[in-house]
């Protein structure tokens, strides 16, 4: 079924056969199904430093985070990290292992979090980044991160940095502000 011309999706109700409220159109019947976004995002890693970039949009402009961001179509989970740090970086990175699923509920958003290693020291600031920088562990800016999924993230990256085999945590982010 393509989308109404008419009206469009207006009218909330529970259509048939189905058990939640959506948007529906009065005069074609179109149903506008909205879904979960797929963030994901990879720790990068040269050495012992992370890659952090500062972001130039909002939301939390101004504030740290690693390369994250929406996945496109016709992409992998994985290719869309490399990706996202390629934008926001100018990176190439090897993407390895997922460490962790963050559920944002309140926003519609399933964030999956590699681990990834730098091919080289090289970096510059993409066009949805403020500045990028090499971070140590105890220098990454704690006070001043986008999101508390890059905290999470982060300390779930460092509890399992010496891991060949990572078992994937899952962080609900109910009970996490989001900024």
């Amino acid at each position: 079924m393509t989308e109404c011309k008419l009206k469009g999706p207006s009218v909330k109700r529970i259509p048939e056969g189905d058990d939640r409220e959506r948007l529906v159109c009065p005069d074609c019947g179109f149903i506008d199904y909205q879904n979960p976004r797929i963030v994901v995002g990879v720790v990068c890693t040269w050495q012992d430093k992370f890659l952090m970039c500062r972001r130039a949009i909002e939301p939390s402009v101004g504030k740290w985070t690693f390369p994250a961001g929406f996945m496109e179509l016709n992409e992998t989970v994985s290719e869309g990290a490399a990706r996202e740090a390629r934008e926001e970086a100018g990176i190439d990175v090897d993407v390895q292992d997922l460490i962790g699923i963050y559920q944002v509920p309140s926003v519609g958003h399933v964030m999956m979090m590699y681990r990834g290693v730098m091919r080289s020291p090289d970096y510059k600031a993409g066009i949805e980044s403020l500045e990028v920088a090499l971070f140590d562990w105890e220098d990454l800016p704690w006070d001043d991160l986008a999101f508390p999924s890059v905290e999470w993230t982060l300390r779930r990256y460092h509890a399992v940095r010496h891991e060949k085999d990572v078992q994937v945590a899952v962080e609900n982010a109910v009970s996490h502000k989001f900024k």
